[in-house]
């Protein structure tokens, strides 16, 4: 017996155990990319976190289907898939405002935060099967998180405000030792 056959005896998908797969495992093939340049970079939300934003966003996505597809048969036509998407967006912003908070008196975690954000993204259009969709926004975005990191390197920075060098968040008594209220 066939893999798929143990499955469909278990559970009875609309849409398909494969298609389901294929959009689940996609999902986690483009969260890979998105996060790799966090993992090289040693940044708390590395590859990992990337690949499950985007499985968990697939994943929602998926069961909205299964769920407007069962709703169908059914006769209902008060299901709104939207409101799984909302959903999601509303918990990867979460995780990325985390991301950004835990800086204490400093912003950092910006860049992490829209990567987990448009993990969310690719995750979603994956649940959907929007396959074209998923892979530009992941090649789009793991352009912008390497290539245009250069661009950044070679601008003007910004200068740090009255008082406070570059290095002072390290001093005893900077903004690392200081609570945040």
């Amino acid at each position: 017996m066939e893999l798929g056959g143990v499955f469909a005896s278990l559970y009875a998908s609309d849409i398909g155990l494969g298609v389901m797969a294929s959009r689940m495992l996609t999902a986690c093939i483009l969260g890979a990319v998105l996060g790799i340049d966090r993992e090289i970079l040693s940044r708390p939300a590395g590859m990992r976190t990337h690949i499950l934003v985007c499985l968990a966003a697939a994943t929602f996505t998926v069961v909205t289907f299964e769920l407007l597809e069962r709703a169908k048969s059914e006769g209902s036509s008060s299901v709104d898939p939207i409101r799984i998407v909302e959903a999601v967006t509303a918990g990867v912003a979460f995780l990325a405002a985390g991301a950004i908070i835990q800086a204490r008196g400093r912003v950092h975690g910006v860049t992490t935060g829209a990567g987990l954000w448009l993990a969310g993204a690719v995750g979603t259009a994956c649940g959907i099967g929007a396959f074209p969709i998923a892979i530009m926004a992941a090649l789009l975005g793991l352009i912008i998180l390497t290539l245009l990191r250069t661009v950044d390197r070679v601008l003007p920075q910004k200068a740090p405000p009255p008082g406070r060098g570059h290095g002072d968040d390290q001093r005893p008594g900077g903004d690392e030792d200081r609570r945040v209220p």
